[in-house]
């Protein structure tokens, strides 16, 4: 349920919203993108990854907002994670689409040591993601190559759905022990981006502060996960972690990559993929980059 949130965005004009590209919150004023461009939203100027890379240059993390199944989102994840691995940073990767119990898979494939068939058969694609393999095969693809590290960010799906039904007390005591110590409701400009996402009308039949709380378990799970192996692998000083979610998980600097500078994590940089056949203004507080892609037809 929580994955569709995203795609609300396109249709929230007709529903009467609030566009979520135009939040004003962070960096003041907008900027008009056109469909092809990898955009400086600091700048305001089109660039390459060359200066992706280099905005990158010390940073701890670069969070990476898609689109799900787009295949030009993923590929350029994959030039991403390729392109700081070929500027000499230790780069780490984690991604949505897999949840914890699958961490023992996603090692086996970074070694190397799993065929395509046998990584999908383990790690229950269709149970764990669902989408069309082909559009995300460049990122695992390149993680193999490189052999990275990629990290299961998210928790059992089970849980989520608990907490938009019942909040987070319909968590059983076995998930809670498995959670960070406060799971924070307060910040008010992620709830005001929540509250555009999912428009003026909420979702029929469930509390909007039980999805709510399930978003925000979301996000302060998967920024507890990142952390998490940070701590337990201790990684050189030159290392990246790169993240791979949904752009409703980052939008705003708002969500995991707020919780995890809150949790001094420290802070990195932020962009966020969008796809239209015509230019596309947002607030220029959205992300430190937008990358428009036109619209593609999902990959088989």
């Amino acid at each position: 349920m929580l994955v569709g949130m995203v795609f609300l965005l396109a249709s929230l004009k007709a529903q009467g919203g609030v566009d979520p590209n135009l939040l004003a919150i962070g960096r003041h004023g907008k900027a008009q993108i056109e469909p092809g461009q990898l955009f400086d939203l600091s700048s305001t100027k089109s660039v390459t990854m060359d200066d992706l890379v280099a905005a990158a240059k010390g940073k701890p993390f670069v969070f990476l907002g898609e689109e799900h199944a787009t295949p030009a989102h993923q590929q350029m994840e994959a030039d991403v994670i390729r392109a700081l691995a070929a500027s000499g940073r230790h780069v780490i990767v984690g991604m949505e689409m897999f949840t914890r119990p699958k961490q023992d898979v996603l090692d086996q494939w970074s070694a190397g040591a799993l065929t395509e068939s046998d990584f999908l058969d383990q790690v229950d694609w269709k149970g764990q993601w669902g989408y069309p393999y082909a559009c995300y095969r460049p990122v695992l693809e390149a993680v193999k190559a490189l052999h990275l590290p990629l990290v299961a960010l998210n928790v059992p799906r089970a849980w989520p759905h608990a907490v938009s039904l019942h909040g987070i007390q319909g968590l059983p005591t076995s998930a809670r022990l498995q959670l960070p110590p406060e799971i924070f409701l307060g910040n008010a400009d992620h709830r005001r981006i929540f509250d555009a996402m999912v428009g003026p009308h909420g979702m029929p039949g469930v509390s909007p502060d039980n999805i709510y709380a399930a978003q925000v378990l979301w996000d302060e799970s998967m920024a507890d996960t990142a952390l998490r192996y940070l701590a337990l692998t201790q990684p050189p000083s030159d290392t990246v972690f790169v993240t791979i979610s949904g752009s409703g998980h980052v939008l705003y600097g708002q969500g995991l990559n707020w919780r995890i500078a809150r949790r001094k994590g420290g802070r990195g940089v932020t962009v966020v993929m969008m796809q239209s056949a015509t230019p596309v203004t947002v607030s220029r507080g959205i992300g430190d980059f937008v990358y428009l892609t036109a619209p593609t037809a999902t990959s088989p």
